[in-house]
């Protein structure tokens, strides 16, 4: 009896596991839903009254490359003022100082409170209340000297300093006091341990929202059409107002804008990515490393195994 027991596990075999997949009927439902609606819009859109075959013959026009540059000229200049100046703001809206921290929190209350289109017009008439400039070393009428471009590129960047002040402050204080509390111990100045010690550190919080906010800034620069300046949006209205293609020519724009922010988006994600070298183990395979390997799985025709 003893040695029936003992053969019969080992003369049985295991049962095999059965292993029955999740069901998820309501993925498959949502799939149709949603490629029914975008059926829907393509079928829209195909039988609207649109002569799509201008699209190409205006894309690389003379006229809109110019407004391309401009947009791309003023979104850049207005990043470079709104970031410098929110520095200052950041370090101003910190300082112990009450008066500086006031200006500081009120420059940034207003201009984050009103909208961009005001502002730009605002510069725009602003003769209206400073006739003449009068510096000293120069004198001018105000409506010689804010001209559609200079309107654009205070509007636009005066606005920006007020989102890159907050962006720059939540880096600074992301650091650890300890480092100014080291740096102060070895006999460096404030101004040096901000340069030296607390900003290189902050980057890390500051690119990735300053990098959203230039993507933004190159769509809001079409606020400054308002002002008369020649970005994208007014040279693709001037245009349309002689060729009456007008949906056409938003399509136009529409297609460049998309164009310079995918293009900023790549820089914007690799700069990210050095920037996080110090903070990750590893860092996460790009775009291109994940296409690469599975170019060679699929050429391969194999999987990777997944371990049991």
């Amino acid at each position: 009896m003893t040695d029936i027991l003992d053969k019969a596990p080992a003369d049985v075999p295991p049962e095999q596991i059965k292993a029955i997949p999740v069901r998820h009927y309501g993925r498959w439902v949502a799939g149709v839903v949603v490629l029914g609606l975008v059926v829907l819009v393509v079928i829209a859109f195909s039988n609207a009254k649109i002569n799509y075959s201008v699209v190409p013959d205006y894309l690389f026009d003379g006229t809109i490359l110019s407004g391309a540059w401009h947009t791309l000229y003023i979104s850049v200049l207005a990043m470079v003022l709104g970031l410098a100046l929110g520095i200052v703001l950041a370090v101003m809206r910190m300082s112990q100082n009450p008066v500086t921290s006031t200006v500081s929190w009120f420059y940034i209350w207003f201009f984050r409170g009103t909208p961009v289109l005001v502002q730009l017009l605002l510069w725009y008439n602003i003769s209206l209340v400073f006739p003449i400039l009068n510096l000293g070393f120069y004198k001018d009428e105000m409506n010689q000297v804010m001209t559609p471009f200079l309107t654009a590129l205070l509007g636009l960047g005066l606005n920006e300093a007020a989102y890159m002040a907050e962006i720059v402050r939540a880096g600074i204080q992301s650091v650890d006091e300890g480092q100014t509390e080291a740096s102060h111990a070895l006999g460096m100045s404030h101004g040096q341990t901000l340069r030296r010690v607390v900003l290189p550190q902050a980057m890390r919080v500051i690119v990735p929202p300053t990098g959203n906010e230039f993507i933004n800034m190159l769509k809001t620069s079409s606020l400054a059409y308002a002002v008369q300046f020649n970005e994208l949006i007014k040279r693709a209205t001037d245009i349309s107002s002689t060729s009456l293609a007008v949906v056409e020519m938003y399509f136009v724009a529409s297609i460049w804008y998309l164009f310079l922010t995918t293009i900023f988006s790549i820089v914007q994600y690799y700069v990210e990515r050095r920037y996080a070298r110090g903070s990750a183990r590893s860092l996460p395979p790009t775009p291109l490393q994940r296409l690469r390997r599975n170019l060679r799985q699929w050429g391969s025709f194999r999987r990777p195994e997944v371990a049991r």
